[in-house]
This record gives C-alpha cells, sequence and structure tokens, in this order.
C-alpha cells in the first residue's frame, strides 16, 4: 500500500504525470491497489489537492492554502499542528482533528489567524502519513464489544478488536495487569466507523532489561526490521586516491558493543602555530551506488539506535565491516585537512580521497591512565605502552578539541551540561555522541570520555564542509537552528531573576541564551536553570543548502537580538558519521561528485577536482565549470520529501533513545520506593511540581491534591506555589525531602509526596512579588550607556 504523502511526493511541481506512470513508480500491480490510487485521486481532487487535466494527467495544486505540518497532541485533548518552518503552531480543536493521530503528518487549513500570544487555529483537512502502525494498548470490554485502549493517552481514540481476541481480556480481569498488548491496526478510523485492529501478541512489563527493550522498539515502530538486501559493497577506486598510510593516525571510540558504529579516525599536529586537524571519515557512499536497492534500504532505516549494550545499525552488516577502521589495517576514507589558528578559527581546509592505516586506538580507560600519569614521569604505565610514541599527538588532540570547543563559546552556541545520568546498565548511552545530531545544544568537553574529545573535531569538519558548499552555493544537506522564541527566553530569565541570578540584559530587556548558561553556571540551581533553557529550544532542522536558503538564515541572524553568528561561522554540513545517519551519507554522495566527477562545460573530459576541493575555489570559478545539469543533478541528493523523511527518523531515533534512558531510570528508581530522599524542585505547574531525585537524576510529580496542608496557589511568574494560609512556599530550584510512592517504568511517571516536616518556609519569602522582579529588570537597565533613550520596561502579567 502506498500513503497519500509517497502519492504527493511523486507528483512534480511543475507540469504533470500520467496516471499510468504513477501506478508504475508506486508498484501497484494488483487491480485492487489500483483502486484504491483511484480512490486516494478522486478524494484529493475533491479536496483541491491536486487536478486532474482532460488528458488523464495528475498536477499539485498550487493554490491549495493547505498547511503541511505535524500533529502534537496532549492527554488532556487539545492538539496542535507543528510546522516544519518552525513559524506559529497551529491549534486544532478535537472536533477538526478528521480522525488524525498524534504523530501523523497532515495538511491544515488555517481558520482565524493568530493574534498577538494566541496562536492561529486550523482543521485537519488531509492526513498525509500515519505514525502508528501498531502500538501498546489494554484490552476492555464494553458493551460485548472488545475495544483496546491506547497506552499513549496523546492517542485520543480507541480501536475496535474482533471476538477472537477476547482470549486475550483474561490478562486484565484483576488489578495487577503485569502485560500489555501490541494491537496492529488494520483499519484507522473513517467517517463514522472507528479503528479496527487486532492482537498480535502480549509482552511482559516486568520482563527483565530485553523485555523492557522489547517494549520500547514496539512503542517506537522500530520492532520490525526488515533484513538487509542480498547486496555487496563496492570496491572504492584507487584513483586519485592520497596514501597516508604512514600517517599516524588514532581511533577514538568509547563505545563498547561488538556491534557499534564505525567512527572517524584523526590525526593532529601543531602547524604554523595553530592545529592542522586531518579527520578520515568511514567512505560508506563510495561502497552503495545511489538508488539501488542497498541505498534504499539504508534510506528507510535513516538512523543507527544504541540500545545500551548493543545496536540497531544503519548499514549492511558486510558493509559495516567493509567500511570499519581497524588498528593496522589499510582502509578507505573521505578526508579533510583542516588549518585551524590559535583562535580556533578555520582558516584553511582541502578535502580529498585517501587511504589510512589506523596506528593506535584510544579507550576512557586509557584516558584516565593519562590523566593520572605525572608530566614529567619517565615510566609508562603497562595498560598505556601500546600509546607510547603517541602520548604527545594524545596532548596535543585535547589541546585542540578545548581550543574548538572555546571557540563555539566564543561564537554564542550553546553548551549545556546535562549529560546522562550515570547508570551502569545504560552501556554505550552513557557515553557522548560524537556525531551532529538535530539538537540545538551540545555537552561540555570531557576529557575523560574519547567520544566526547572528538565530537568537537567532527563538528569542526562539518562546518568546513558547510562553509564549502555555502561558499560555492553547491547543494547539500545543512543544519538550521532557529531562533528561540523571545517570550521563552523571557520566561527563563523571571526564573533566574526570582532566584537572584544576576543577568545583563540588553535594551529590550532580553539577555542571549548563551549569556544565559554563563550566569548559570556553578550557581546551585545551574541544573534546573539549564534544564529550562532545553525545554524553551526549537527542534533544529535538516533544510537544503541553496541561495535562497543563505539569504533567509542571514537574514533572520542579523535580525535577532540574541548576539547570534552568521551562518558562515556556525553552519554545519554533517558527513562524519555515516555509519550513524543517513543524512551524513547524502552529503558524501555530494562530496564524491564534487571530487571526482565535475566537468567543465562542453566537454567529456574530466576536470582536476583541485578547484573544487578546496578553500580556495570561489563561486565564480564554480559557475564557470559547472554546467546546470550537474548542479541539478546534485539538488536532487536532497529533496524536500527525503529531508522530511530524515528529520521524522531522527526524532523518532531521539525518542528511542530519550525513552531507553528514562525507562532505566524509573527502573532504578523501584527500588526507592517507600524511601525518603533529598530532591531538587525542577518545574512547577498548576497542578504541582516535579521533583529530581539524585543519584538516577529522575523527575518525578508531587501533585497537588497531595498537599492537603494548605490550598495552594500557583504563581507562574516566579514558578512556585504558595500557601494561602501558612504561606508556605515551594519554588523552582528549592531542595526538599520527598518521599517515593509509586512508579510506572513504561509511562515513566513516579509519584512522589512530601514530607511535611521538612519544608518550612517564612512568611518573608512570599514577598519576593512581581514588583520586584520589575525593579530588577529595571535596575539593570539602567546600568547601559546614556546614549540610550530611556523607555518604560513593562513584564508581561502572565
Amino acid at each position: 500500500m502506498f500513503s497519500v504523502a509517497q502519492l504527493l511526493d511523486q507528483l512534480p511541481s511543475s507540469g504533470g504525470l500520467e496516471i499510468k506512470k504513477l501506478e508504475k513508480i508506486l508498484k501497484l500491480t494488483k487491480k485492487g491497489d489500483r483502486a484504491h490510487l483511484d480512490i486516494a485521486i478522486k478524494a484529493l481532487t475533491k479536496l483541491g489537492i491536486i487536478e486532474e487535466e482532460e488528458d488523464g494527467t495528475l498536477k499539485k495544486n498550487q493554490n491549495q492554502g493547505l498547511v503541511e505540518a505535524r500533529l502534537r497532541c496532549s492527554s488532556k485533548g487539545y492538539c496542535f499542528a507543528i510546522r516544519e518552518n518552525g513559524t506559529d503552531d497551529i491549534y486544532i480543536r478535537d472536533q477538526h482533528l478528521n480522525h488524525a493521530w498524534n504523530g501523523d503528518r497532515v495538511l491544515v487549513k488555517i481558520t482565524r489567524e493568530g493574534i498577538r500570544r494566541r496562536s492561529p487555529e486550523g482543521e485537519v483537512k488531509c492526513i498525509l502519513e500515519r505514525t502508528n502502525s501498531s502500538m501498546l494498548s489494554i484490552v476492555e470490554e464494553e458493551e460485548e464489544n472488545l475495544i483496546a485502549i491506547p497506552l499513549d493517552d496523546r492517542i485520543l481514540a480507541s480501536v475496535n478488536l474482533s471476538e477472537t481476541d477476547k482470549a486475550y481480556l483474561s490478562d486484565y480481569n484483576d488489578k495487577n495487569k503485569d502485560k500489555v498488548l501490541e494491537i496492529k491496526i488494520d483499519r484507522f478510523p473513517v467517517a463514522q466507523y472507528q479503528a479496527e485492529g487486532h492482537v498480535v501478541r502480549a509482552l511482559p512489563l516486568n520482563g527483565g532489561t530485553e523485555a523492557d527493550k522489547d517494549l520500547l522498539l514496539t512503542k517506537a515502530n522500530l520492532h520490525e526490521q526488515i533484513p538487509a538486501p542480498r547486496s555487496s559493497p563496492k570496491l572504492p577506486s584507487n584513483k586519485n586516491r592520497l596514501d597516508l598510510t604512514k600517517q599516524p593516525t588514532l581511533l577514538l571510540n568509547s563505545w563498547t558493543s561488538t556491534n557499534c558504529p564505525s567512527l572517524a579516525a584523526l590525526h593532529v599536529e601543531p602547524h604554523g602555530g595553530g592545529i592542522r586537524l586531518w579527520i578520515h571519515a568511514p567512505s560508506v557512499a563510495e561502497r552503495v551506488s545511489n538508488g539501488n536497492t542497498l541505498d534504499l534500504w539504508m534510506k528507510e532505516r535513516s538512523e543507527s539506535h544504541c540500545l545500551g549494550d548493543n545496536w540497531i545499525s544503519l548499514l549492511s552488516e558486510p558493509l559495516t565491516k567493509a567500511c570499519e577502521f581497524r588498528v593496522g589495517e589499510v582502509n578507505e576514507s573521505i578526508s579533510a585537512c583542516i588549518d585551524i589558528n590559535s583562535n580556533g578559527e578555520l582558516i584553511d581546509w582541502q578535502f580529498s580521497l585517501a587511504n589510512i592505516k589506523p596506528i593506535a586506538s584510544l579507550t576512557p580507560s586509557d584516558l584516565t591512565v593519562i590523566a593520572n600519569r605525572k608530566p614529567r614521569a619517565r615510566t609508562i604505565p603497562n595498560s598505556i605502552k601500546h600509546l607510547k610514541d603517541q602520548l604527545d599527538q594524545i596532548k596535543t588532540v585535547i589541546y585542540c578539541s578545548e581550543l574548538l570547543q572555546n571557540r563555539e563559546n566564543k561564537n554564542g552556541e550553546i553548551e549545556l551540561n546535562l549529560p546522562a545520568p550515570e547508570l551502569d546498565n545504560l552501556s554505550d548511552l552513557k557515553w557522548a555522541d560524537p556525531s551532529t545530531r538535530l539538537q540545538h545544544w551540545r555537552l561540555p568537553l570531557d576529557t575523560s570520555d574519547p567520544n566526547s574529545l572528538l565530537a568537537p573535531l567532527i563538528r569542526a569538519a562539518n562546518r568546513a564542509w558547510g562553509r564549502h558548499i555555502t561558499n560555492l552555493n553547491i547543494p547539500g544537506l545543512i543544519i538550521n537552528n532557529d531562533p528561540i522564541d523571545a517570550n521563552c527566553l523571557a520566561d527563563v530569565a523571571k526564573a533566574a531573576l526570582a532566584l537572584d541570578i544576576e543577568l545583563k540584559l540588553d535594551i529590550e530587556g532580553m539577555a542571549s541564551p548563551s549569556e544565559m548558561v554563563n550566569a548559570f553556571k556553578e550557581k546551585s540551581c545551574q541544573r534546573v536553570l539549564e534544564k529550562l533553557i532545553r525545554h524553551s529550544m526549537p527542534d533544529s532542522k535538516l533544510i537544503m543548502n541553496d541561495q535562497n536558503n543563505q539569504v533567509a538564515i542571514t537574514n533572520e541572524a542579523l535580525s535577532d537580538n540574541n548576539n547570534i553568528p552568521l551562518p558562515s561561522e556556525n553552519i554545519q554540513a554533517p558527513w562524519c558519521t555515516p555509519s550513524m545517519h543517513y543524512y551524513d551519507i547524502v552529503n558524501q554522495q555530494i562530496m564524491l561528485t564534487v571530487l571526482k566527477e565535475l566537468k567543465p562545460k562542453g566537454s567529456s573530459r574530466s576536470k582536476s577536482s583541485q578547484d573544487f576541493d578546496k578553500k580556495s575555489c570561489d563561486k565564480d570559478s564554480y559557475k564557470l565549470h559547472v554546467d546546470q545539469n550537474t548542479h541539478s543533478g546534485l539538488a536532487s541528493l536532497c529533496t524536500e520529501t527525503l529531508i522530511n523523511k530524515l528529520t521524522t527518523k531522527h526524532r523518532q531515533a531521539d525518542l528511542l533513545r530519550n525513552g531507553l534512558i528514562s525507562m532505566s531510570q524509573a527502573r532504578s528508581a523501584e527500588s526507592l520506593i517507600g524511601q525518603e530522599l533529598e530532591a531538587v524542585i525542577t518545574g512547577v505547574q498548576s497542578y504541582g511540581f516535579f521533583a529530581e531525585i539524585p543519584p538516577f537524576m529522575a523527575e518525578g510529580l508531587v501533585h497537588v491534591s497531595s498537599l492537603n496542608d494548605d490550598w495552594y496557589e500557583y504563581r507562574s511568574r516566579q514558578n512556585r506555589l504558595v500557601g494561602r494560609k501558612n504561606r508556605k512556599i515551594y519554588q523552582l530550584g528549592d531542595s526538599i525531602r520527598v518521599r517515593v510512592l509509586k512508579v510506572d517504568a513504561l509511562r515513566n511517571q513516579i509519584d512522589l509526596e512530601v514530607n511535611s516536616d521538612n519544608h518550612e518556609n517564612s512568611n518573608d519569602t512570599e514577598n519576593i512579588d512581581d514588583s520586584n522582579i520589575n525593579e530588577q529588570v529595571n535596575h539593570q537597565l539602567t546600568n547601559f550607556s546614556n546614549e540610550f533613550t530611556p523607555i518604560p520596561v513593562v513584564i508581561d502579567e502572565g
């Protein structure tokens, strides 16, 4: 079968497509499948999404007035359509969902424009693609009908089951329900008909670590993995390949799983008062033909998934073995030589194909031994004797990583000290991920973690390629970070001021995220406030590099008041970790074309790639030697359809990763049920407050109904609950003693209650009200230069 999104993706942006050709593209050979296509065409034509010409060709209606978005629902019943371009979310009332579920890709018609801080409203006109083909559920019987209730309460629907599934009802006849069911959707709801499905299997809730992984994979719709096609990797050519086998190349990897992804190799050396960095990425794109069965299989997977002690690999097993770097073995790489000055700036670069031969591998235990070794010690511990000749290079690697990380900090990039919790059962999940993920922030440098040392070096190589394709206007996939919403930043600033954190505000009463992070450092409430910043950040997104996007990003950066640097410095085009993300493979495919296949106009003779692989090449030279067909061919590798797929798959991978960590935290918290512990309040809402429990850093909820000593009012501006009579305060950042009442590992819910004798606040504390915060803001504004005209500052009463 096909989705509406797949159908629409085949229609060209201009011109039409014959129905017969569409059937062939979608591989609809059966009569029933072609009938379904006919129904879809009639429905989409009636909605005005497509048009059918007299000659039978189909084309998109460019004036349909519909917005493409992804649905995000709440258990409370309200939903928002989230637009990929980062503009205002659209509020969807439940009666306007038209059977769409949480996570579905939809087309929305805006029925009411947004005013001030109020979101626009709309209704779902068409469901492009369903997210959930199966779900975890419990079974109930209603009026002799068997129905499945989704465990994910954001799915605001139930599923009708057949009579044959009644055998599973016995699992839910008692109060101790220790199983959930996987339900396969046979038919999604349509018109007056409810969804229908059937039970696939029962899964235990307390079956151990492997059972927990199975639950989360099923929840993420990743439990059914299609086997890799029988396709042997191609052998890369040695033509025009640098021989770097004599270069003392290092491998850095903290992961210990036998099937973990192969990471980039590196070599560093002092050069011209700075550092010369060589990054060697596994050459995946050279071994796979674009569009063949293996490439399509990897495109559908899109991501490698870490499950702790093992991985679901993006690459097939033969391809993994062919691309993996091993100590003492020669292998092909795509390489970058980058010169970095003493300020951490990238001043020159060149890309090439190479052969390398790694000389040593660096592990966390090696770094620990090196860090504990006295600087002038003459003896070398036995455990690092294999690194004897590389100790100076390792010191240079650490220096280079620190240099680049400091440069990123000066450029205003956001560094949050929010690592994974220290839990042994996390295995590979506890180490830093050195690849470039679609997130707005990064972790501080950890010199005891090889992956953490590798991360800024990979980002530097990605920035070099990003600047290269931006300068030449070569198509490619780049990561774009939208600025954080000013209202969200204002909320963080108010929370910080309420906690007596001094912030330097600009003329509009704002501070940039990086300035806030610097103000929070080494404060007792640092982690709490950094979590607030993280939650306020929009998702990063993939976009195609072209002239229009460059102009848009530049204008956005120029118009932003948060000191975000221009994209020429920070823009990243990931290519160094092709074993982890398919978007790295796409950029490698483009790199190969640039390095091997570009030809001058009107000539069949291959042009030397030296004009296009160096920083010194300019845009005019590229335009002069590259014809439009070649340029269009590069652009076709990174279409909007592919970008949407890769973004969706990446977010799915993030949800799985976060789910695995959260479940591990919850399982660890189960041993604490009934115990009293010290906790820190990390969030305050009208219905209660969240508190983080060390050492697992798991968050639990103290519901306001459990605070039975008084009636508590919610003060949103100050992030606090205040008792009406006793004036007791529960405020963001407070330390309190709590008791663990209940743990639901699957839903990641921990119920807490407060020890009533441990949190006594004086009445004076409650006197810090909105006017005090206004005074703090106004006081800081008076410190600005007299060249500014004084203006009144009003803090929003909401």
